[in-house]
């Protein structure tokens, strides 16, 4: 680009000057003109220079803002990807049961999977995360990303009811498996967290597990939900009191079995404690990897240019109208002091 920089130049040295053959007329009122014309001041020197520098500065900033100038930030080092790793969150109507201790109170099981669930992703930065929730059925709330931080935002702000009321736990896995079969990495990971059976699913969930194992999607499975819950008796009291077990609905041995087949794990999660365990031990499991990479940023600065060159185009514009509007201010003024 820079090879265009004389062509002004070029141009005004070697093409033909422009001669004029018309032919002249008289003008009776030639005296009037020439009135007029002393009104206007001439061009200086100095003005046809000043003129010749903008246009020229104008040119040199245009050239340089189709060279497409960059600017390349300091090197940033940048964790390779281990693992491209999708979390499938069940957030059916059962999440809502009241049955995890914590912080001396008695919780919902979606708010303690929402809590841990956080810590566990933010410990994740250098693997691309994945977010499906799943009811009724399943939805990508975030596609893989490096973005943790945005990956824990959308599970803190998923509601009971979004998906449905129902489990779609084959749903779930065969959308993990649209997702991560296309990933140019040997590794692929799926953690699965419900606290039921499959329910809604237009995939049984085996079919869906068999799948991923022959894609080489390892699927990790939690099963949340205490075994014991203590239910108030009269006006609240032990009296009258019974315990049940509210987890009586959580599928252990299909979760069992689609871990198995997938060459992942099967974890019990009763409470908080136990989930924050398993989550420490899915980081043992599947370690982010240490290698890393450089990266540059790079920013275009050819908007700079541009804005350079309309700077000193309009410039030059007013050096050209300046003479007029002095001129047209001047005969105002004679009008004025004639009248």
């Amino acid at each position: 680009m820079f090879l265009l920089l004389p062509i002004p130049w070029l141009i005004s040295r070697f093409s033909p000057k422009h001669e004029s053959d018309s032919t002249a007329i008289r003008a009776p009122f030639f005296n009037e003109w020439k009135s007029l014309n002393s009104l206007y001041p001439s061009k200086t020197r100095s003005s046809q220079w000043r003129s010749i520098i903008l246009l020229w500065l104008a040119w040199i900033c245009l050239v340089i803002a189709s060279a497409r100038p960059t600017w390349i930030g300091e090197p940033i080092e940048l964790p390779n990807n281990g693992r491209d790793l999708m979390l499938a969150v069940d957030i059916s109507g059962s999440m809502n049961t009241e049955d995890m201790p914590l912080n001396n109170g008695i919780t919902r099981r979606v708010d303690a999977v929402k809590k841990l669930g956080a810590e566990f992703i933010s410990r994740r930065s250098g693997d691309r995360l994945g977010l499906i929730l799943f009811g009724s059925r399943a939805y990508l709330q975030s596609p893989l990303s490096f973005d943790v931080s945005t990956v824990s935002r959308f599970l803190s702000e998923a509601q009971i009811g979004f998906a449905g009321q129902e489990t779609a736990i084959g749903d779930a896995i065969g959308l993990a498996v649209k997702r991560l079969k296309e990933r140019p990495v040997a590794s692929r990971i799926l953690i699965l967290l419900t606290d039921g059976r499959d329910t809604a699913s237009s995939v049984k969930p085996l079919e869906a597990a068999q799948l991923a194992a022959e894609l080489g999607i390892r699927i990790h499975t939690i099963g949340i939900g205490a075994d014991k819950l203590t239910l108030p008796g009269l006006f609240g009291s032990s009296f009258g009191s019974r315990q049940i077990n509210p987890s009586m609905e959580l599928d252990e041995k299909t979760l069992e079995t689609i871990a198995r087949q997938t060459g992942g794990r099967y974890f019990r999660a009763r409470d908080p404690q136990q989930l924050s365990q398993i989550y420490l031990l899915l980081d043992e499991l599947e370690p982010i990897e240490q290698a890393s990479s450089i990266y540059r940023p790079r920013q275009s600065l050819g908007h700079l240019f541009l804005a350079m060159t309309m700077i000193f185009s309009f410039f030059l514009v007013l050096f050209k109208m300046k003479p007029v509007i002095l001129s047209s201010r001047k005969r105002a003024f004679s009008k004025v002091t004639s009248s």
